[in-house]
């Protein structure tokens, strides 16, 4: 025996590969967690959809109009320092022009303490050749922004056409209201601004640029107000219209699963089974259509088994009320035999016929009440450790007469001394008797084979011929009851038309399987697989079913007990 093999330790993917299989296969079952999740997923995508368009379009209005707010703002005040300037008398000396311009800038372009709604920057323009004193770049002081914040672009822009004001949006770090840090520096923060650049003129001193810097803060508030207030009503909205959905598809779900549940003991026997149907809309509708259907079926079934247990009363009666008569004419014919010579020959062939017609007379009125036996349940086994060696030798032995008189030969092939299983001896001859018969009867008088082989579980028997075949569809045919392939065609052995039949419920009755298979013009093949163990399972059959098979965990054909 060997040794069991060490647990091999799941892998990292163990966990969440058997999680997904458990959503996968709760998806696939539940209806309902598909309608929800659906609904969900699709509310999600149409939420983000609207959100992002309004949002942009709120956000799109909230910088227009703040542009154009600043270019107002930044025009009146450029406007009032131009005034301002144009006025001053303070001219004489850099020093004064320097401080007027400075009290100007402050009183005009300057917010107001502690006011951070706007910055300035002041500036020599790039073109100002004037030989008046240069005034230094001013800006306000701690703000953090100052001329290399400005871009290029617009100092250009300002210089190229000084008439017209120039406006763009940037990202500019400036510093914050907060304490400072424990480095000493104080914190910064970046935010969007517009930037407007227009042009003035200082006496004697040329033309400077004025750059006013308007931060966004309001409509950066406004718009994280406004997105988290989307976010909240998207999240909100996709509960509801998913609790909406929850409870619309359990009202829908929740009557066919009753309806599945109770097909499902209609199906296992339970006849009686019936849905409530309450109320007057489609679903009462489906419940009563569904209980209608029910009674509809459980009278049709009724009526069957009544059927079914009448005729097989009636072919068990007959079968055992034809005996008696059966026996008085087969002794009558028995004395016919008995003085045949003494009879004319018309008369003694007249005798031998009868006594063969009486012989196969009283073998189908012996199968008659052996397959109403198993259609009443009443059939059971005798089961006893066998070697099915033993059986095939006797079912050969026992049609070796067909045998010579068709021509054939029958030959046995083992994979094994011995093949043992239990099994009712009785019923297995039977069933190999047929098969063999049939496979003489069908082989043309060509040479029939049998296989006998054994696995792990189970023990096998091919009966082969290479006679005349099965057409397509044929196979799951055979086995019913008095079928012929050639309905013209007369049965020469003497058959009755119940012995595959009878076959295949006494290869069930031992939970096997009986099998067929055939080619126009090759041959056909019958496989008789059983358990070794009553108690146990198939799940493979020890031989090949067709010449070409390759034996899988779990064959299926014609015949097998399902």
């Amino acid at each position: 025996m060997s040794a069991r093999p060490d647990t091999v330790a799941p892998g990292p993917l163990a966990l969440p590969t058997r999680i997904l299989r458990q959503l996968i296969g709760r998806w696939r079952r539940s209806l309902q967690l598909r309608v929800v999740s659906m609904t969900l997923v699709l509310g999600l995508i149409t939420v983000s959809i609207i959100s992002v368009a309004m949002y942009r379009s709120i956000a799109e209005g909230l910088v227009s109009d703040r542009v154009t707010t600043s270019q107002t703002v930044a025009r009146q005040l450029t406007n009032d320092a131009q005034e301002a300037l144009d006025q001053t008398d303070q001219t004489e000396t850099p020093a004064k022009l320097s401080q007027a311009v400075n009290d100007i800038v402050n009183s005009t372009l300057a917010p107001p303490a502690d006011d951070r709604s706007r910055y300035f920057v002041l500036t020599r323009s790039q073109g100002n050749e004037e030989p008046g004193p240069p005034l230094e770049t001013r800006f306000i002081k701690g703000s953090g922004i100052d001329l290399s914040d400005i871009p290029a672009e617009l100092q250009q822009a300002v210089g190229a056409d000084p008439e017209r004001q120039q406006t763009t949006t940037i990202e500019v770090v400036r510093n914050g209201t907060e304490a400072p840090d424990v480095t000493g520096s104080a914190s910064e923060e970046t935010v969007t601004a517009v930037v407007v650049g227009s042009q003035i003129t200082v006496p004697t001193a040329g033309a400077y640029d004025v750059y006013l810097v308007f931060p966004m803060d309001r409509e950066e508030r406004t718009l994280g107000t406004i997105s988290r207030s989307f976010i909240l009503g998207a999240l909100s909205l996709l509960i509801l219209v998913s609790g909406v959905a929850f409870v619309v598809t359990r009202q829908v779900v929740t009557p066919v699963r009753r309806a599945a549940a109770v097909a499902e003991r209609l199906s296992s026997g339970h006849l009686n089974e019936r849905m409530s149907a309450r109320g007057h809309d489609d679903l009462a509708q489906l419940g009563r259509s569904f209980n209608d259907m029910a009674d509809s079926l459980q009278a049709q079934i009724r009526q069957l088994e009544g059927l079914s247990r009448v005729q097989q009363r009636f072919v068990s009666d007959v079968s055992h009320e034809l005996r008696t008569p059966l026996t008085t004419i087969t002794m009558a014919a028995d004395v016919l035999m008995a003085s045949k010579d003494e009879l004319d020959p018309v008369a003694a062939r007249s005798a031998e016929l009868l006594v063969a017609e009486l012989e196969r007379f009283e073998a189908l009125l012996a199968d008659l009440l052996e397959i109403s036996r198993h259609d009443a349940g009443a059939a059971v086994l005798d089961l006893e450790p066998t070697d099915l060696n033993a059986v095939v030798d006797r079912a050969i032995a026992s049609a070796e007469p067909i045998a010579q008189v068709r021509g054939s030969t029958v030959s046995v092939e083992r994979t094994s001394l011995t093949a043992i299983a239990e099994i009712d001896s009785r019923r297995i001859e039977r069933i190999l008797r047929n098969l063999v018969v049939n496979a003489i009867e069908h082989g043309e008088g060509k040479p029939v084979v049998v296989h006998v082989g054994e696995n792990a579980d189970a023990v096998s028997v091919v009966v082969e011929d290479h006679g005349v075949g099965l057409r397509s569809g044929e196979a799951s045919l055979v086995f019913n009851r008095f079928w012929r392939a050639d309905p013209a065609r007369a049965r020469t052995t003497g058959g009755t038309g119940l012995g595959l039949a009878i076959s295949l419920e006494d290869a069930r009755l031992h939970h096997g399987w009986l099998q067929a298979w055939g080619e126009p013009g090759e041959g056909s093949r019958f496989r008789l697989t059983l358990p070794k163990n009553p108690n146990g399972q198939i799940t493979a059959a020890a031989l090949p079913l067709t010449p070409t098979e390759v034996l899988e965990a779990s064959p299926r054909g014609a015949g097998e007990d399902a």
